[in-house]
């Protein structure tokens, strides 16, 4: 049923809640890759700039964060150690949302395993829901795991 998952992470504690679900997933069904992503957003500035923008030094801006994002899921990604299960560690530049959407589709994924704060009403609205977003754009299946202590309807 399901061979592949993706699990978006961010750096936070609240996003690796998730960790323990995929352990459960990759005994419970057999699961033969794992794919840890962190999108970091593309380098923007906040302000207009006299004389235009150097765009090495954005590149570069971005490369740093993106050799920060894979350090961190190849740091997690050590945590796993199954037998016949592929833990792959990847780390994109773009639009969360649209990055995580379009990568499981170019990949094969067959789920999504994805922390949420739980949050409802206008709280959601006005702050976002990667998750949400998520859940509305993905062409598989998002499993939404209520991080520890979250308050909120769903």
């Amino acid at each position: 049923m399901y061979k592949k998952i993706m699990v978006p992470l961010d750096g936070s504690e609240l996003a690796e809640c998730v960790l323990p679900h995929v352990e459960a997933f990759i005994k419970g069904f057999d699961i033969s890759d794992v794919v840890l992503v962190r999108v970091v957003e593309p380098e923007t500035l906040p302000y207009r700039v006299e004389g235009g923008v150097d765009p090495q030094m954005i590149a570069e801006k971005e490369g740093s964060r993106k050799s920060a994002a894979k350090d961190y899921v190849d740091r997690i990604a050590k945590r796993f150690s199954h037998e016949g299960t592929t833990v792959h560690a990847e780390a994109i530049i773009g639009r969360v949302t649209e990055s995580l959407a379009d990568y499981a589709e170019e990949n094969d994924v067959d789920l999504f395993i994805i922390a949420t704060h739980g949050r409802s009403g206008v709280t959601r609205w006005v702050m976002g829901s990667v998750a949400d977003k998520l859940l509305r754009s993905a062409g598989v299946p998002v499993l939404m795991v209520r991080a520890p202590g979250a308050k909120g309807r769903m």
